[in-house]
């Protein structure tokens, strides 16, 4: 066994600084001479040195109305899945609350709008505030009815 053949894994040294100018990281430790970015509590993320910063050039994008509705669109193939999976009961009616409270809709949906994508098999009463032209012919060809409520 030599000195050369140990398994021994060195380890990195830990930089101290303010240790002394040995240590290479003495007296200013790193941090230059004088100036803000010598001191503590350092905080100039975006500050461009007195330029208008990039965050104050761009022009402001995009307005949240808190008026706003969510309306919500389904399709008549995600109703029909519903229906097939007994989430949803084809001989009650279906609307909103009932949406809601088998968990299909999320509480914060205020309107319901029909989509016809895919096809219904089951007959259904459906309640929603808005409904498209194929959705419509869809469901009157299969012999659902269709509520529309307005508010």
């Amino acid at each position: 066994m030599n000195l050369n053949t140990l398994n021994y894994k060195v380890k990195s040294k830990k930089i101290r600084p303010g240790r002394g100018i040995g240590s290479g990281k003495g007296k200013t430790c790193g941090r230059g001479h004088k100036g803000q970015k010598a001191r503590s509590g350092v905080a100039i993320k975006g500050f461009e040195g007195g330029q208008m910063p990039l965050y104050r050039r761009l022009p402001k994008r995009g307005f949240n109305s808190i008026k706003k509705n969510n309306i919500v669109s389904l399709n008549l193939d995600q109703l029909q899945k519903y229906i097939t999976k007994g989430k949803l009961n084809s001989k009650s009616t279906i609307n909103l609350s009932e949406l809601k409270k088998n968990k299909i809709l999320k509480n914060n949906v205020d309107k319901i709008k029909l989509l016809g994508g895919g096809d219904i098999k089951d007959k259904i009463k459906i309640e929603v505030d808005f409904i498209s032209k194929s959705a419509k012919e869809k469901i009157e060809k299969n012999g659902s009815s269709i509520k529309l409520t307005t508010k």
